[in-house]
């Protein structure tokens, strides 16, 4: 079993924001690797659906607890399950140090300024766990928390969306053949091809991903 999170806010006036690209990364991974007829349900203080991937059970989950209590729902399920932070789980979030659409891949390191993250760090008592950040920009003049709390301006949207299915490529890698591969494969900048693609069923237009009006 593994663990996918991403990260965002629940409700409507958050949805499609830049701070909820890991909520739209689930959603978007749902689609892949869920079966169609499965409704995501409440466990784990989140929004929980089950899929598999290259043969492993994977959970995907995007915490209903706000961005900055993110670790309850983390640490609540993995260890439901007994599964090991360092090896099972993938968080996946914004970051406003990256270029819009740029994704890296890392096996550990610091939040970053990241409230979700650091709540995550803190509940797990470690940041040696793997994340997928995809990149939204700086917010520039725009007060931070105005910035990632609004939503993409048009020429940043098609790069959001190619990073999306990029970043699903790093989640499915990253499941099959682990964090280095992963890392090796996907990391790269706005505008990048991929270094290899991943195998992956296509892509569903509706199914268990698609929640819009639960949650966000």
């Amino acid at each position: 079993m593994k663990i996918v999170v991403g990260l965002g806010n629940p409700g409507l006036e958050y949805q499609r924001t830049r701070h909820n690209v890991g909520f739209d990364c689930i959603d978007r991974l749902a689609r892949r690797i869920c079966d169609a007829s499965q409704t995501p349900r409440a466990r784990f203080q989140a929004l929980a659906v089950e899929g598999e991937s290259a043969g492993e059970k994977v959970l995907l989950l995007k915490p209903m607890t706000y961005m900055n209590l993110s670790g309850s729902s983390v640490t609540e399920a993995l260890r439901f399950y007994k599964l090991d932070a360092t090896r099972d789980l993938l968080v996946v979030v914004d970051d406003i140090a990256l270029p819009c659409g740029a994704i890296r891949l890392r096996s550990e390191g610091s939040a970053g300024g990241h409230n979700g993250l650091a709540d995550i760090e803190v509940k797990l008592g470690t940041h040696k766990y793997a994340r997928c950040r995809i990149g939204i920009d700086a917010p520039g003049r725009i007060p931070q928390k105005d910035y990632v709390l609004g939503r993409f301006r048009d020429d940043q949207q098609p790069l959001i969306d190619e990073a999306l299915g990029f970043a699903c490529d790093a989640a499915e890698c990253w499941i099959s053949r682990g964090i280095t591969e992963a890392m090796n494969r996907s990391n790269r900048r706005a505008g990048d091809e991929p270094a290899a693609k991943t195998t992956k069923k296509p892509e569903k237009t509706d199914g268990p991903g698609n929640t819009s009006g639960q949650n966000n």
